[in-house]
């Protein structure tokens, strides 16, 4: 789930204050951060796409290094590691399906199942990168699980808990928009309707689970759900 280029959504980029580095863990391996909505993680092309999640890190843990990414309209957990070898060990357990996440998202309309599994394949939609879209022949297997934890019938909403089982660019927001529930406040992939009912992505990234790559040690960081 990267970072996407300012096509399909405002020219101007508007980062959130530096507040400084509040970890929410850390050691001498790694740590993990809580990106703001609207940062890039990592940097754009051009000066006015310097200020990012990763520059903010470094100026107070130097040698921090991007594992994974969060898109620039997603918040949540980011985990990061200090030095090139816990990079590539990290690095090793995403590859290997060993790091588990759990994101909230807030959609569009009623979700009538109480649990279930998206099994769509996806692909680059390429005269409108950076999109994404479904296709059952060229697509790459994406599988996400999904559990309703509130159905609000007055606004026409529901909160889900997400679990990605893959890790496609985008995932979470085309699967969710597949099955007719677009995530709220979407400035790339929501009908007008859904996209100006929020003025962020209500798409948060609120729990990491993963083995620490020293210790061996279950390793569980939980982020607080912002909407």
């Amino acid at each position: 789930m990267n970072d996407e280029p300012f096509a399909h959504q405002a020219a101007v980029y508007d980062p959130p204050p530096d507040r400084g580095l509040q970890p929410i863990y850390l050691d001498e391996h790694l740590l993990v951060v809580d990106k703001p909505s609207g940062l890039l993680t990592v940097p754009g092309r051009g000066e006015h796409l310097q200020d990012c999640l990763i520059h903010r890190v470094q100026r107070h843990v130097p040698e921090a290094l991007i594992v994974h990414r969060l898109d620039m309209a997603t918040s949540g957990l980011v985990l990061l590691a200090r030095g090139g070898d816990m990079q590539r060990a990290l690095s090793g357990l995403f590859m290997h399906r060993q790091v588990d996440k759990r994101y909230v998202a807030l959609v569009q309309g009623i979700v009538p199942d109480d649990e279930g599994e998206i099994d769509l394949p996806l692909i680059t939609d390429w005269p409108s990168r950076p999109r994404q879209m479904v296709d059952r022949v060229h697509g790459k297997p994406s599988q996400t699980r999904y559990r309703v934890l509130m159905r609000d019938t007055v606004l026409g909403r529901s909160r889900l808990d997400l679990m990605p089982l893959t890790g496609r660019s985008h995932q979470l927001r085309v699967h969710c928009l597949a099955i007719g529930h677009p995530i709220l406040g979407d400035p790339l992939y929501g009908p007008d309707a859904s996209r100006q009912a929020c003025e962020r992505l209500m798409l948060h990234a609120t729990a990491l689970s993963l083995p620490h790559p020293v210790s061996g040690e279950r390793l569980d960081v939980r982020s607080v759900n912002p909407f």
